[in-house]
């Protein structure tokens, strides 16, 4: 599918964040720990929950995803992964996310590869360092296509995470949540989705301390056997998409159900910017445990930020929203840098901004300068086969005078839901194409 649009538009209006992809999946593969029925409330309809449903499905788990957007996973008497569904496995990095529960089910086995976003080397030494901890081995198949897993005799343990990595965390969490005993995760990280699968995993009975701190303490069960509702929280991610579209096109646009928790540090660094917003009061997610607000960003003239902008680990600026700075300052003053110092070669996707009449200099594979403000102008672009430099992309069309086409938005279908139709309800004119 393609998109094909009219920018130079003012936006208005009104939008609401969606449940979180992150969250989403992480409690979708968490699911298979729980022999009863695990129900996921409001899940958004994306692509990347599409190929791991196909997945589950592949290897007997029963799922229902009803009108209503709730997910029921009830798992088979006996896991069968002869038939797993290879094609749909290799298209998501999250596949790797099934180890663990499948771990605490079958004691030697393979998964396909993980696919997903080509974000250079994305190593998985880190879980396979983590989880070896816990006695779950994980290793090559002979040809390259898949990993072997094999479990003996899991323990707890103290896992010193040697990465800030978000799934890391969640497979280890995951893992110890059904070994009887305590396991202690040192420099863990506390993001979003990370929480999500804590708040989740004491719906199941398991004790987690330290939640949204950088060491989780995990009193592991011997079974979890219930009927249980997980309650994954709104994506900070697509809330920061909308900020940033509205930051780049000078619109007034009202967003809601933003995750504040997970934006102050980037809305601390677009206020430098100039960005003018105003925040409602404080309420709570249906988890009752994430914080909400609505947010309403006004037309502001921007200027280049005086420090560069960069990720950290929570609660600095998260690495997903780090490329949505990008589009804001070919709008402000001045020159920006940018530094993705997470991901091989990920900035090198940025550059395709210059087709859209960015300034823009790739310093090299991590960091990019950004002079502004500069006019953009329409393309017609192939989208990277990555989420966050795909969806960029598409702000600068939104922002961009004349009619542009994005070929090829599989990549942003995996993280957004129906995004064009809600695009158009805030006056962009947006059309799909096969």
């Amino acid at each position: 599918m393609n998109y094909k649009v009219t920018g130079g538009k003012k936006l208005q209006g009104t939008v609401t964040t969606n449940i979180s992809k992150n969250a989403g999946v992480g409690l979708l593969c968490a699911a298979l720990l729980n022999r009863g029925t695990t129900t996921l409330k409001r899940m958004p309809r994306i692509e990347e929950l599409n190929r791991l449903i196909e997945v589950l499905e592949s290897i007997g788990v029963k799922v229902d995803w009803q009108e209503n957007g709730d997910i029921v996973i009830t798992p088979p008497a006996k896991i069968d992964l002869t038939n797993i569904n290879r094609a749909s496995a290799e298209r998501t990095r999250s596949i790797a996310m099934f180890i663990p529960a499948l771990a605490h089910l079958v004691r030697t086995f393979e998964l396909p590869a993980p696919g997903g976003c080509d974000l250079g080397k994305r190593s998985l030494g880190t879980h396979i360092d983590a989880l070896a901890r816990l006695g779950i081995h994980i290793s090559a198949s002979t040809d390259k296509r898949s990993y072997h897993i094999e479990t003996s005799d899991l323990h707890p343990a103290e896992v010193i995470m040697f990465e800030a990595s978000d799934t890391g965390v969640e497979n280890v969490l995951m893992a110890a949540a059904k070994i009887p005993g305590k396991t202690v995760i040192k420099f863990a990280s506390s993001n979003y989705m990370v929480q999500d699968l804590c708040f989740f995993l004491q719906a199941c009975g398991v004790q987690i301390d330290g939640i949204g701190t950088s060491t989780l303490v995990v009193h592991g069960v011997a079974d979890i056997n219930a009927d249980i509702v997980g309650y994954p929280s709104e994506d900070p991610i697509e809330s920061m998409f909308f900020i940033a579209l509205a930051a780049t096109t000078r619109s007034e646009l009202t967003i809601k159900r933003c995750p504040i928790d997970f934006l102050e540090l980037e809305l601390f660094t677009l206020a430098q910017m100039g960005l003018i917003y105003e925040r409602s009061v404080p309420y709570v997610a249906d988890n009752g445990r994430t914080v909400l607000i609505d947010l309403t960003i006004k037309p502001s003239v921007l200027v280049a930020p005086p420090e560069k902008i960069a990720p950290r680990p929570y609660p600095g600026i998260n690495i997903d929203n780090l490329p949505f700075f990008v589009p804001v300052a070919t709008q402000a003053t001045g020159r920006t840098l940018i530094h993705d110092w997470v991901y091989e070669g990920r900035a090198v996707h940025y550059m395709e901004m210059k087709k859209l009449g960015a300034d823009i200099v790739l310093a090299d594979p991590h960091r990019v300068f950004v002079t502004g403000p500069t006019p953009l102008r329409a393309a017609v672009i192939e989208a990277p086969p990555a989420l966050r430099p795909a969806t960029i992309l598409l702000i600068g069309m939104l922002a961009a005078e004349g009619e542009s086409k994005l070929k090829n938005v599989y990549p942003i279908s995996r993280g957004y839901e129906n995004l064009h139709e809600r695009l158009k309800a805030i006056g962009a004119d947006i059309e799909t194409e096969e």
